[in-house]
């Protein structure tokens, strides 16, 4: 019997099977071509379609039933983490459906969590800085749970969702309001090297200061990880240096805070003495002293897009990268540079570094 020959009175009990044998290839491979996975050859594609459409199958209708759950993946907890949750909650509560909050900070963690994903439902994941290894990130598409990913920490998959911020336009317009301000030596910590929301946030501080046609200097540039520690650290030595800097700019509000700390170790006032922007603009931002200027960036409502995503099911069509919006949202951290700074400043005159420190240099 030759493809497609199939008696008349069977055609309504044409099964996958039968589309698969036509097409000489596997059941699945011909459920890959019917659902638009990218893995499969263009030609394999065409076998199947025609094979599909000379027996007159037609796909069966299935409603996804729903596990009300969704699994919120983190690499730590944090404030930002807070908003995060936040974010994702209500979505998650008009449907009807439950929030499980993990963290996977190791090779370890994610291997139990995946183990335990395995044994158990759920409507789908969202990943937030969490790198999967190809292992896990096979793992995850052999057990075809859907999967949004909240600010990746590289380049992610072509096949997963990602949602972020505008975190270069952010960088921009927290060095440019500093400008704007006076400030002319202007500092930076940034997050974590390897973050591609660091690097976004680097690279505007930079283009903000060259616009300006103000040198970027590698002293004042600071290598981060988005905690207070590292960021109390790295302002201190800044404060100490010949020429300080009379404002920072944080890549993160728990970084500010680090910033804040190591100026009154300085006797410095905020921010009569040292301007401060952070990023974030998490719930303690406001409970600074002073409360701190930062970029607010949406991410309750990230976490809202990502969580409807999955609840709507559109997580497998919704293959692109989205960003949301950040502003700057002014406090009383922020101010023109006192005069004896400003005095000391225009008669050091600009100097020109070498821009990144070894660490961003990869």
């Amino acid at each position: 019997m030759g493809r497609g020959a199939v008696p008349a009175s069977s055609v309504d009990k044409i099964t996958l099977a039968d589309v698969a044998a036509a097409a000489q290839v596997s059941v699945p491979t011909a459920s890959k071509a019917l659902r638009g996975g990218s893995d499969v050859a263009a030609a394999t594609r065409s076998r199947v379609e025609s094979a599909m459409a000379d027996l007159g199958y037609a796909p069966p209708v299935r409603q996804r039933r729903r596990a009300g759950l969704i699994d919120l993946v983190f690499t730590q907890l944090s404030p930002w983490a807070t908003e995060i949750i936040r974010g994702a909650e209500e979505p998650a509560l008009s449907a009807g459906t439950r929030l499980a909050v993990s963290t996977a900070s190791d090779e370890r963690q994610r291997e139990r969590w995946l183990d335990s994903l395995a044994s158990s439902r759920t409507d789908g994941v969202i990943l937030v800085l969490t790198e999967l290894s190809p292992y896990h990130r096979a793992r995850l598409q052999d057990l075809h749970v859907p999967v949004v990913v909240i600010d990746p920490i590289g380049q992610p998959a072509p096949s997963l969702p990602s949602i972020g911020a505008s975190n270069w336009a952010g960088g921009i317009t927290a060095t440019e309001h500093l400008i704007e301000l006076g400030h002319r030596r202007i500092g930076t910590i940034t997050g974590r090297p390897e973050l591609l929301c660091s690097r976004a946030r680097l690279d505007g501080y930079r283009a903000a200061l060259e616009r300006a046609g103000v040198d970027v200097e590698s002293s004042l540039i600071a290598v981060g990880d988005f905690h207070y520690e590292s960021a109390l650290a790295a302002a201190g030595q800044m404060l100490e240096l010949p020429e300080p800097p009379t404002a920072i700019f944080a890549a993160s509000d728990v970084q500010a805070l680090g910033v804040y700390e190591a100026a009154r170790q300085h006797h410095l006032q905020i921010p009569r003495d040292l301007s401060v922007v952070g990023f974030d603009d998490v719930e303690m931002a406001q409970w600074a002293s002073p409360p701190l200027t930062t970029l607010r960036q949406p991410l309750a409502e990230m976490a809202a897009l990502a969580a409807r995503t999955l609840l709507e099911g559109n997580a497998e069509s919704f293959n692109q990268r989205v960003e949301l919006a950040t502003n700057l949202v002014v406090r009383q951290s922020t101010a023109p540079p006192h005069r004896h700074a400003a005095r000391a400043q225009h008669d050091a005159g600009p100097s020109r570094g070498d821009g990144l420190t070894e660490e961003l240099r990869s």
